[in-house]
């Protein structure tokens, strides 16, 4: 069965309400037309310039990505501009992209459940509030406990472990300490992190600590792993996995990719 890129949007925010979303999160349908027939899906992290490649050379008719492609409107169209460049493609190559940020951080099973999951916490609930656009407030992240008590540094190496990482940043005071109850917000949750102590984390884990937010977070007590944003690509497999069965349950022809291209920006150096 056809399907267009509408029938694929229901199913996103009905598995991520947009009502979800933070407020002035530009989430949501990015570039495109709604009625787009799609057979080719792409799903992606981040929509940046050779996912866009993967994506022409893939011949992909659909991008769903975690990030907006858009979070700042363009101001012009000059095609100098690498971000305006790749919107040009997109169109030329008649795509369309769809993006689910912060309403698939906060659904569950979302992003921080994933990431929970990855870091095998148990007896996992929802932590802290965020505030959506109609002023409602919504849980912000996971907290859970470890199978069995371990040091910070220890449970630093172990999530530098899981996610394949090449490097890590650990704020403590205390790398010593016995640990056991864990909160978790995906992507650049420093902002969240009296919430975490509110709740009675032991360590947060959460990615893009400002400098003077680490100040605090050392002052206030707390020890944090920041394992970088890039952890979220934990996505991708989950997200092409969903689109694939709702493509199975409604005998949709569709192909349904990951996409490949490493968009971390950080590379570590010893």
């Amino acid at each position: 069965m056809s399907v267009i890129a509408q029938d694929l949007i229901n199913h996103l925010e009905n598995f991520a309400p947009l009502s979800l979303k933070m407020a002035h999160d530009p989430t949501g349908f990015q570039i495109g037309s709604h009625q787009k027939k799609v057979s080719r899906v792409l799903v992606t992290l981040d929509v940046r310039p050779e996912v866009v490649q993967e994506a022409i050379d893939k011949k992909i008719d659909f991008i769903f990505s975690h990030h907006p492609v858009m979070f700042h409107q363009a101001r012009n169209l000059d095609l100098s501009d690498p971000q305006n460049q790749m919107y040009a493609d997109i169109l030329k190559h008649d795509m369309t992209v769809y993006a689910a940020h912060t309403n698939l951080d906060v659904t569950h099973p979302g992003m921080n459940d994933w990431l929970a999951a990855a870091m095998h916490l148990t007896n996992v609930l929802p932590f802290g509030a965020i505030a959506h656009d109609d002023g409602t407030m919504d849980p912000v992240g996971c907290i859970g406990e470890l199978p069995q008590a371990m040091t910070v540094m220890d449970f630093a190496k172990q999530v530098r472990q899981e996610f394949n990482l090449t490097g890590l940043r650990l704020v403590s005071h205390e790398p010593d300490k016995m640990i056991k109850k864990v909160a978790v917000v995906g992507g650049d949750g420093g902002k969240f992190f009296k919430q975490a102590i509110a709740a009675g984390a032991d360590v947060y884990v959460t990615g893009d600590v400002y400098y003077h937010t680490g100040h605090d977070m050392l002052a206030y007590g707390l020890s944090v792993v920041d394992p970088g944003h890039h952890v979220e690509a934990i996505m991708v497999p989950k997200m092409a996995a969903e689109i694939q069965k709702w493509s199975d349950e409604n005998s949709w022809d569709l192909t349904v990719l990951q996409s490949q291209p490493n968009t971390d920006p950080f590379t570590f150096i010893f």
